[in-house]
Protein backbone atom coordinates (compact mmCIF):
# COMPACT_ATOMS: atom_id res chain seq x y z
CA UNK A 1 0.00 0.00 0.00
CA UNK A 2 1.07 3.59 -0.62
CA UNK A 3 2.91 5.22 2.25
CA UNK A 4 1.20 8.40 3.46
CA UNK A 5 3.87 9.56 5.88
CA UNK A 6 6.91 8.70 7.96
CA UNK A 7 5.42 8.55 11.45
CA UNK A 8 1.97 8.00 12.97
CA UNK A 9 1.17 8.13 16.68
CA UNK A 10 -1.65 6.30 18.41
CA UNK A 11 -2.47 7.45 21.94
CA UNK A 12 -3.70 4.51 23.99
CA UNK A 13 -2.95 0.78 23.77
CA UNK A 14 -6.35 -0.64 24.52
CA UNK A 15 -8.22 -2.70 21.91
CA UNK A 16 -9.13 0.36 19.84
CA UNK A 17 -5.61 1.76 19.85
CA UNK A 18 -4.07 -1.58 18.92
CA UNK A 19 -6.44 -2.02 15.99
CA UNK A 20 -5.89 1.53 14.77
CA UNK A 21 -2.13 1.00 14.94
CA UNK A 22 -2.41 -2.21 12.93
CA UNK A 23 -4.17 -0.36 10.11
CA UNK A 24 -1.75 2.57 10.22
CA UNK A 25 1.23 0.21 9.95
CA UNK A 26 0.34 -0.35 6.28
CA UNK A 27 0.48 3.38 5.47
CA UNK A 28 3.23 4.88 7.66
CA UNK A 29 6.90 3.99 7.91
CA UNK A 30 6.81 3.94 11.71
CA UNK A 31 3.82 3.68 14.06
CA UNK A 32 4.27 4.50 17.74
CA UNK A 33 1.71 3.54 20.38
CA UNK A 34 1.89 5.75 23.48
CA UNK A 35 0.47 4.15 26.64
CA UNK A 36 0.34 5.68 30.12
CA UNK A 37 0.38 2.19 31.72
CA UNK A 38 3.13 -0.39 31.83
CA UNK A 39 2.20 -3.59 30.03
CA UNK A 40 1.84 -6.56 32.39
CA UNK A 41 4.27 -9.46 31.98
CA UNK A 42 1.33 -11.87 32.01
CA UNK A 43 -2.17 -11.45 30.62
CA UNK A 44 -3.59 -9.84 33.74
CA UNK A 45 -5.82 -6.76 34.18
CA UNK A 46 -4.10 -3.39 34.14
CA UNK A 47 -5.01 -0.04 35.64
CA UNK A 48 -5.85 1.65 32.35
CA UNK A 49 -8.56 -0.89 31.52
CA UNK A 50 -11.00 -0.77 34.45
CA UNK A 51 -13.27 -3.28 32.72
CA UNK A 52 -10.42 -5.77 32.48
CA UNK A 53 -11.71 -7.66 35.51
CA UNK A 54 -15.19 -8.02 34.05
CA UNK A 55 -17.04 -10.15 31.54
CA UNK A 56 -15.94 -10.02 27.91
CA UNK A 57 -16.62 -11.95 24.76
CA UNK A 58 -15.88 -11.12 21.14
CA UNK A 59 -19.01 -11.01 18.99
CA UNK A 60 -19.06 -12.82 15.66
CA UNK A 61 -18.45 -9.69 13.58
CA UNK A 62 -15.61 -8.51 15.81
CA UNK A 63 -14.01 -11.93 15.69
CA UNK A 64 -14.18 -11.92 11.88
CA UNK A 65 -12.58 -8.47 11.61
CA UNK A 66 -9.74 -9.34 14.00
CA UNK A 67 -9.12 -12.48 11.96
CA UNK A 68 -8.87 -10.34 8.82
CA UNK A 69 -6.37 -7.93 10.39
CA UNK A 70 -4.46 -10.61 12.32
CA UNK A 71 -4.86 -13.96 10.52
CA UNK A 72 -4.86 -16.88 12.94
CA UNK A 73 -5.67 -14.68 15.95
CA UNK A 74 -8.62 -16.73 17.21
CA UNK A 75 -6.83 -20.06 16.85
CA UNK A 76 -3.87 -18.59 18.73
CA UNK A 77 -6.05 -17.44 21.64
CA UNK A 78 -7.60 -20.91 21.80
CA UNK A 79 -4.36 -22.89 21.46
CA UNK A 80 -2.10 -20.76 23.65
CA UNK A 81 -4.45 -19.41 26.30
CA UNK A 82 -7.44 -21.75 26.36
CA UNK A 83 -10.03 -19.42 24.82
CA UNK A 84 -13.19 -20.95 23.40
CA UNK A 85 -14.71 -20.61 19.94
CA UNK A 86 -18.41 -21.30 19.74
CA UNK A 87 -21.65 -20.89 17.87
CA UNK A 88 -23.18 -17.72 19.29
CA UNK A 89 -26.74 -18.96 18.72
CA UNK A 90 -26.35 -22.62 19.63
CA UNK A 91 -23.73 -22.62 22.38
CA UNK A 92 -25.09 -19.78 24.54
CA UNK A 93 -28.44 -19.46 26.31
CA UNK A 94 -29.97 -16.06 25.50
CA UNK A 95 -32.78 -14.70 27.65
CA UNK A 96 -34.40 -11.40 26.77
CA UNK A 97 -37.79 -9.93 27.57
CA UNK A 98 -37.92 -12.70 30.21
CA UNK A 99 -38.06 -15.52 27.66
CA UNK A 100 -35.42 -17.89 26.31
CA UNK A 101 -34.54 -17.75 22.63
CA UNK A 102 -34.42 -21.02 20.75
CA UNK A 103 -30.98 -22.48 20.15
CA UNK A 104 -29.97 -23.61 16.69
CA UNK A 105 -26.92 -24.06 14.51
CA UNK A 106 -25.69 -20.86 12.86
CA UNK A 107 -22.65 -19.38 11.14
CA UNK A 108 -22.08 -16.87 13.96
CA UNK A 109 -18.78 -17.83 15.59
CA UNK A 110 -17.71 -15.87 18.65
CA UNK A 111 -14.59 -15.99 20.80
CA UNK A 112 -14.69 -16.30 24.57
CA UNK A 113 -11.66 -15.26 26.62
CA UNK A 114 -10.90 -12.73 29.32
CA UNK A 115 -10.21 -9.14 28.34
CA UNK A 116 -6.52 -9.34 29.36
CA UNK A 117 -6.06 -12.41 27.15
CA UNK A 118 -7.85 -10.86 24.17
CA UNK A 119 -5.83 -7.66 24.51
CA UNK A 120 -2.54 -9.39 25.32
CA UNK A 121 -2.57 -11.55 22.19
CA UNK A 122 -3.52 -8.56 20.06
CA UNK A 123 -0.74 -6.42 21.53
CA UNK A 124 1.90 -9.10 20.98
CA UNK A 125 0.80 -9.64 17.39
CA UNK A 126 0.89 -5.90 16.75
CA UNK A 127 4.29 -5.30 18.33
CA UNK A 128 5.74 -8.18 16.33
CA UNK A 129 5.30 -6.03 13.21
CA UNK A 130 8.69 -4.55 12.24
CA UNK A 131 7.48 -0.94 11.97
CA UNK A 132 5.38 -0.75 15.15
CA UNK A 133 6.74 0.22 18.56
CA UNK A 134 5.25 1.12 21.93
CA UNK A 135 6.26 3.61 24.60
CA UNK A 136 4.99 2.62 28.03
CA UNK A 137 4.49 4.95 31.00
CA UNK A 138 3.96 7.80 28.56
CA UNK A 139 1.44 10.47 29.56
CA UNK A 140 0.27 12.69 26.70
CA UNK A 141 -0.30 16.29 27.83
CA UNK A 142 -1.63 17.79 24.61
CA UNK A 143 -1.23 18.27 20.90
CA UNK A 144 1.60 20.01 19.04
CA UNK A 145 0.65 22.06 15.99
CA UNK A 146 2.00 24.30 13.29
CA UNK A 147 2.10 28.07 14.10
CA UNK A 148 -1.32 28.63 12.46
CA UNK A 149 -2.81 25.77 14.50
CA UNK A 150 -4.32 24.27 11.37
CA UNK A 151 -2.37 21.01 11.45
CA UNK A 152 -1.39 18.71 14.29
CA UNK A 153 2.32 17.95 14.09
CA UNK A 154 2.69 15.60 17.07
CA UNK A 155 2.04 15.39 20.81
CA UNK A 156 3.44 16.84 24.00
CA UNK A 157 4.24 13.97 26.34
CA UNK A 158 6.03 13.00 29.54
CA UNK A 159 7.75 9.62 29.52
CA UNK A 160 8.16 7.94 32.93
CA UNK A 161 7.87 11.23 34.81
CA UNK A 162 10.56 13.03 32.82
CA UNK A 163 10.24 16.56 31.48
CA UNK A 164 7.71 17.20 28.77
CA UNK A 165 8.92 16.66 25.23
CA UNK A 166 7.38 16.94 21.78
CA UNK A 167 7.10 13.79 19.68
CA UNK A 168 6.57 14.71 16.04
CA UNK A 169 4.21 12.78 13.78
CA UNK A 170 2.40 13.06 10.46
CA UNK A 171 -0.83 11.74 12.02
CA UNK A 172 -2.07 11.50 15.62
CA UNK A 173 -4.94 9.20 16.58
CA UNK A 174 -6.61 9.62 19.97
CA UNK A 175 -7.69 6.18 21.20
CA UNK A 176 -7.75 7.02 24.90
CA UNK A 177 -11.35 5.94 25.45
CA UNK A 178 -14.39 7.64 26.94
CA UNK A 179 -12.16 9.70 29.24
CA UNK A 180 -10.42 11.28 26.24
CA UNK A 181 -9.05 14.80 26.66
CA UNK A 182 -9.57 15.44 22.95
CA UNK A 183 -12.35 18.00 23.44
CA UNK A 184 -10.17 20.01 25.85
CA UNK A 185 -7.20 19.78 23.49
CA UNK A 186 -9.30 21.18 20.67
CA UNK A 187 -10.39 24.11 22.84
CA UNK A 188 -6.77 24.84 23.71
CA UNK A 189 -6.10 25.20 19.99
CA UNK A 190 -9.07 27.50 19.44
CA UNK A 191 -11.44 24.92 17.99
CA UNK A 192 -15.01 24.23 19.01
CA UNK A 193 -15.28 20.97 21.00
CA UNK A 194 -17.72 18.38 19.71
CA UNK A 195 -21.29 18.43 20.98
CA UNK A 196 -22.10 15.39 23.09
CA UNK A 197 -25.12 13.24 23.82
CA UNK A 198 -25.56 11.53 27.18
CA UNK A 199 -28.05 8.95 28.37
CA UNK A 200 -27.91 8.45 32.14
CA UNK A 201 -28.28 4.75 32.94
CA UNK A 202 -26.44 4.30 36.24
CA UNK A 203 -25.39 0.75 35.37
CA UNK A 204 -23.41 -1.06 38.03
CA UNK A 205 -22.42 -4.69 37.92
CA UNK A 206 -20.61 -7.06 40.24
CA UNK A 207 -18.22 -9.65 38.85
CA UNK A 208 -16.52 -12.74 40.17
CA UNK A 209 -14.80 -15.76 38.61
CA UNK A 210 -15.40 -19.38 39.60
CA UNK A 211 -14.07 -22.83 38.82
CA UNK A 212 -15.84 -24.33 35.81
CA UNK A 213 -16.70 -28.02 36.04
CA UNK A 214 -17.60 -30.40 33.17
CA UNK A 215 -21.03 -30.97 34.70
CA UNK A 216 -21.89 -27.25 34.71
CA UNK A 217 -24.30 -26.13 31.99
CA UNK A 218 -23.58 -29.19 29.85
CA UNK A 219 -23.25 -28.37 26.17
CA UNK A 220 -23.33 -24.60 26.63
CA UNK A 221 -20.64 -21.95 26.93
CA UNK A 222 -22.73 -19.47 28.85
CA UNK A 223 -25.93 -17.62 29.62
CA UNK A 224 -26.80 -14.01 28.82
CA UNK A 225 -29.80 -12.38 30.54
CA UNK A 226 -30.88 -8.95 29.30
CA UNK A 227 -32.70 -6.82 31.85
CA UNK A 228 -36.46 -6.42 31.58
CA UNK A 229 -39.40 -5.49 33.77
CA UNK A 230 -40.14 -5.91 36.58
CA UNK A 231 -36.62 -5.50 38.04
CA UNK A 232 -34.49 -4.73 34.92
CA UNK A 233 -31.56 -6.79 36.21
CA UNK A 234 -28.88 -8.14 33.89
CA UNK A 235 -26.84 -11.27 34.37
CA UNK A 236 -24.19 -13.10 32.39
CA UNK A 237 -22.17 -16.26 32.90
CA UNK A 238 -19.52 -17.05 30.29
CA UNK A 239 -16.81 -19.67 29.98
CA UNK A 240 -13.26 -18.34 30.06
CA UNK A 241 -9.78 -19.75 29.72
CA UNK A 242 -8.39 -21.84 32.54
CA UNK A 243 -11.62 -23.78 33.19
CA UNK A 244 -13.29 -20.73 34.68
CA UNK A 245 -16.67 -19.09 34.66
CA UNK A 246 -16.90 -15.33 34.83
CA UNK A 247 -20.16 -14.03 36.25
CA UNK A 248 -21.48 -10.48 36.22
CA UNK A 249 -24.82 -9.22 37.51
CA UNK A 250 -26.23 -5.75 38.01
CA UNK A 251 -28.99 -3.28 37.42
CA UNK A 252 -29.87 0.27 36.46
CA UNK A 253 -29.87 3.49 38.46
CA UNK A 254 -28.32 2.28 41.70
CA UNK A 255 -29.76 -1.26 41.80
CA UNK A 256 -26.39 -2.79 42.70
CA UNK A 257 -25.65 -6.45 43.34
CA UNK A 258 -24.18 -7.11 46.81
CA UNK A 259 -20.51 -8.08 47.20
CA UNK A 260 -21.08 -10.99 49.57
CA UNK A 261 -22.01 -14.61 48.92
CA UNK A 262 -25.48 -14.59 50.41
CA UNK A 263 -26.48 -11.28 48.85
CA UNK A 264 -24.98 -12.08 45.44
CA UNK A 265 -26.77 -15.43 45.21
CA UNK A 266 -30.02 -13.80 46.32
CA UNK A 267 -29.58 -11.20 43.58
CA UNK A 268 -28.95 -13.91 40.96
CA UNK A 269 -32.13 -15.65 42.11
CA UNK A 270 -34.15 -12.63 40.98
CA UNK A 271 -33.16 -13.12 37.32
CA UNK A 272 -35.77 -14.75 35.06
CA UNK A 273 -33.76 -17.98 35.08
CA UNK A 274 -32.19 -19.77 38.03
CA UNK A 275 -29.44 -21.37 35.96
CA UNK A 276 -26.73 -18.82 36.75
CA UNK A 277 -27.66 -19.03 40.44
CA UNK A 278 -27.61 -22.83 40.40
CA UNK A 279 -24.15 -23.03 38.80
CA UNK A 280 -22.65 -20.46 41.16
CA UNK A 281 -24.27 -21.87 44.30
CA UNK A 282 -22.06 -24.96 44.03
CA UNK A 283 -18.99 -23.44 42.31
CA UNK A 284 -15.60 -22.69 43.86
CA UNK A 285 -14.84 -18.94 43.79
CA UNK A 286 -11.44 -18.02 42.36
CA UNK A 287 -11.42 -14.23 42.88
CA UNK A 288 -12.92 -11.57 45.09
CA UNK A 289 -15.95 -9.57 44.01
CA UNK A 290 -15.25 -6.57 41.81
CA UNK A 291 -17.63 -3.72 41.09
CA UNK A 292 -17.84 -1.64 37.93
CA UNK A 293 -19.93 1.53 37.58
CA UNK A 294 -20.97 3.08 34.30
CA UNK A 295 -22.95 6.26 34.76
CA UNK A 296 -23.98 7.16 31.23
CA UNK A 297 -23.68 6.31 27.57
CA UNK A 298 -21.75 9.06 25.77
CA UNK A 299 -21.49 10.07 22.13
CA UNK A 300 -19.30 12.90 20.88
CA UNK A 301 -20.43 14.34 17.57
CA UNK A 302 -17.09 14.95 15.85
CA UNK A 303 -18.75 14.53 12.46
CA UNK A 304 -20.76 17.72 12.99
CA UNK A 305 -17.80 20.03 13.58
CA UNK A 306 -17.33 22.73 10.94
CA UNK A 307 -13.60 23.07 11.68
CA UNK A 308 -11.12 20.39 12.68
CA UNK A 309 -7.31 20.34 12.59
CA UNK A 310 -5.58 18.32 9.94
CA UNK A 311 -3.59 15.17 10.77
CA UNK A 312 -5.62 14.33 13.88
CA UNK A 313 -8.41 11.81 14.59
CA UNK A 314 -10.48 10.60 17.50
CA UNK A 315 -11.15 6.87 17.48
CA UNK A 316 -13.20 4.21 19.26
CA UNK A 317 -14.60 5.07 22.68
CA UNK A 318 -13.19 8.57 22.33
CA UNK A 319 -16.03 9.02 19.84
CA UNK A 320 -18.74 6.91 21.44
CA UNK A 321 -19.19 4.51 24.34
CA UNK A 322 -22.45 2.90 25.35
CA UNK A 323 -23.88 0.54 27.92
CA UNK A 324 -21.26 -2.25 28.18
CA UNK A 325 -23.79 -4.97 28.99
CA UNK A 326 -24.47 -5.29 25.25
CA UNK A 327 -20.88 -6.37 24.62
CA UNK A 328 -20.52 -4.42 21.36
CA UNK A 329 -17.57 -2.14 22.15
CA UNK A 330 -14.72 -4.28 20.79
CA UNK A 331 -16.67 -5.07 17.63
CA UNK A 332 -17.41 -1.39 17.01
CA UNK A 333 -13.72 -0.42 17.23
CA UNK A 334 -12.88 -3.32 14.91
CA UNK A 335 -15.37 -1.96 12.38
CA UNK A 336 -13.89 1.52 12.79
CA UNK A 337 -10.45 0.09 12.04
CA UNK A 338 -11.72 -1.23 8.72
CA UNK A 339 -13.30 2.15 7.99
CA UNK A 340 -10.00 3.87 8.76
CA UNK A 341 -8.24 1.46 6.42
CA UNK A 342 -10.63 2.32 3.60
CA UNK A 343 -10.23 6.04 4.23
CA UNK A 344 -6.44 5.79 4.18
CA UNK A 345 -6.54 3.84 0.93
CA UNK A 346 -8.10 6.96 -0.59
CA UNK A 347 -5.27 9.16 0.74
CA UNK A 348 -4.84 11.61 3.59
CA UNK A 349 -6.76 14.55 2.10
CA UNK A 350 -9.70 15.54 4.34
CA UNK A 351 -9.11 12.36 6.33
CA UNK A 352 -10.95 13.53 9.45
CA UNK A 353 -14.10 14.50 7.57
CA UNK A 354 -14.20 11.20 5.70
CA UNK A 355 -13.37 9.03 8.71
CA UNK A 356 -15.83 10.69 11.09
CA UNK A 357 -18.54 10.32 8.47
CA UNK A 358 -17.78 6.62 8.13
CA UNK A 359 -17.54 6.14 11.91
CA UNK A 360 -20.92 7.77 12.38
CA UNK A 361 -22.58 5.15 10.19
CA UNK A 362 -20.86 2.41 12.19
CA UNK A 363 -21.82 3.87 15.58
CA UNK A 364 -25.44 4.64 14.67
CA UNK A 365 -26.58 1.02 14.82
CA UNK A 366 -25.10 -0.11 18.18
CA UNK A 367 -25.98 3.28 19.70
CA UNK A 368 -29.59 2.88 18.62
CA UNK A 369 -29.67 -0.72 19.85
CA UNK A 370 -28.21 0.09 23.26
CA UNK A 371 -29.92 3.40 23.94
CA UNK A 372 -33.21 2.26 22.43
CA UNK A 373 -33.29 -0.78 24.67
CA UNK A 374 -32.19 1.18 27.76
CA UNK A 375 -35.06 3.61 27.17
CA UNK A 376 -37.47 0.74 27.78
CA UNK A 377 -36.67 1.32 31.45
CA UNK A 378 -39.26 3.87 32.60
CA UNK A 379 -36.78 5.78 34.79
CA UNK A 380 -34.11 6.24 32.11
CA UNK A 381 -34.53 9.75 30.75
CA UNK A 382 -34.66 10.35 27.03
CA UNK A 383 -36.92 10.92 24.05
CA UNK A 384 -39.18 8.04 23.08
CA UNK A 385 -40.55 8.85 19.64
CA UNK A 386 -43.33 6.70 18.17
CA UNK A 387 -40.91 4.72 15.98
CA UNK A 388 -38.79 3.74 18.98
CA UNK A 389 -41.87 2.62 20.88
CA UNK A 390 -42.98 0.59 17.88
CA UNK A 391 -39.55 -1.05 17.47
CA UNK A 392 -39.42 -2.00 21.16
CA UNK A 393 -42.95 -3.44 20.94
CA UNK A 394 -42.01 -5.36 17.78
CA UNK A 395 -38.79 -6.77 19.31
CA UNK A 396 -40.89 -8.00 22.24
CA UNK A 397 -43.12 -9.88 19.81
CA UNK A 398 -40.03 -11.23 18.03
CA UNK A 399 -38.70 -12.59 21.32
CA UNK A 400 -41.96 -14.42 21.97
CA UNK A 401 -41.88 -15.99 18.54
CA UNK A 402 -38.16 -16.79 18.79
CA UNK A 403 -38.71 -19.02 21.83
CA UNK A 404 -39.70 -21.72 19.33
CA UNK A 405 -38.12 -20.44 16.12
CA UNK A 406 -34.34 -20.61 15.89
CA UNK A 407 -34.46 -18.83 12.53
CA UNK A 408 -35.85 -15.75 14.27
CA UNK A 409 -33.40 -16.14 17.13
CA UNK A 410 -30.54 -16.26 14.63
CA UNK A 411 -31.83 -13.21 12.75
CA UNK A 412 -32.05 -11.23 16.00
CA UNK A 413 -28.60 -12.33 17.16
CA UNK A 414 -27.10 -11.42 13.79
CA UNK A 415 -28.27 -7.88 14.47
CA UNK A 416 -26.89 -7.98 18.02
CA UNK A 417 -23.59 -9.28 16.62
CA UNK A 418 -23.56 -6.37 14.12
CA UNK A 419 -23.58 -8.72 11.13
CA UNK A 420 -26.75 -7.28 9.55
CA UNK A 421 -28.70 -4.03 10.06
CA UNK A 422 -31.74 -3.88 12.38
CA UNK A 423 -33.94 -3.09 9.37
CA UNK A 424 -33.50 -6.72 8.28
CA UNK A 425 -35.84 -7.73 11.11
CA UNK A 426 -38.66 -5.85 9.39
CA UNK A 427 -38.54 -7.70 6.08
CA UNK A 428 -41.82 -9.38 5.08
CA UNK A 429 -40.52 -12.90 5.64
CA UNK A 430 -39.27 -12.13 9.15
CA UNK A 431 -42.33 -10.04 10.05
CA UNK A 432 -44.59 -12.93 9.00
CA UNK A 433 -42.73 -15.36 11.26
CA UNK A 434 -42.90 -12.84 14.13
CA UNK A 435 -46.68 -12.39 13.73
CA UNK A 436 -47.41 -16.10 13.46
CA UNK A 437 -44.96 -17.22 16.12
CA UNK A 438 -45.84 -14.58 18.70
CA UNK A 439 -49.53 -15.46 18.45
CA UNK A 440 -48.83 -19.16 19.02
CA UNK A 441 -46.39 -18.42 21.86
CA UNK A 442 -48.74 -15.97 23.58
CA UNK A 443 -51.53 -18.55 23.56
CA UNK A 444 -49.35 -21.32 25.00
CA UNK A 445 -47.24 -19.41 27.53
CA UNK A 446 -48.21 -18.66 31.13
CA UNK A 447 -48.50 -15.05 32.25
CA UNK A 448 -46.44 -13.12 33.16
CA UNK A 449 -43.92 -13.98 30.46
CA UNK A 450 -41.03 -14.53 32.87
CA UNK A 451 -42.72 -17.63 34.23
CA UNK A 452 -42.07 -19.22 30.87
CA UNK A 453 -38.39 -19.31 31.65
CA UNK A 454 -38.75 -20.78 35.10
CA UNK A 455 -38.92 -24.43 33.92
CA UNK A 456 -35.52 -23.87 32.31
CA UNK A 457 -34.18 -22.63 35.59
CA UNK A 458 -34.10 -26.01 37.24
CA UNK A 459 -32.23 -27.74 34.47
CA UNK A 460 -35.00 -29.35 32.40
CA UNK A 461 -33.64 -28.09 29.07
CA UNK A 462 -29.89 -27.92 29.03
CA UNK A 463 -29.17 -29.94 25.91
Amino acid sequence: MKKLGEHAIVIGASMGGLLAARVLSDFYTIVTVLERDAFPALDTPRKGVPQGHHTHGLLARGSAVLEKLFPGYSAEVVAQSGGLLGDVVNDVIWIGRNVRLANGASDLIGLLASRPVLEGHLRRRLLALPNVRAMENCAVQGLATDPARKSVTGVRACVEGKHEETINADLVVDATGRGSSGAAWLEELGYQPPASEKVEIGICYMTRTYRRRPTDLVGKHGIVVAGSAPNWRNGVLLAQEGDRWIVSAGGFLGDDAPDNDHGFLAYLATLPTMEIHDVIARAEPLTDYRRYRYAFSLRRRYEKLARFPENYLAFGDAICSFNPVYGQGMTVVAEEALALQQCLCAGSNELARRFFGAATKIVDIPWDIAVGNDLRHPQVEGARPPMLRFINWYIGKLHLAATRDSTLATAFLKVVNLMIPPSSLLTPSIARRVWQGSRRSALSMPSPANEAVRPIAHGHDRA
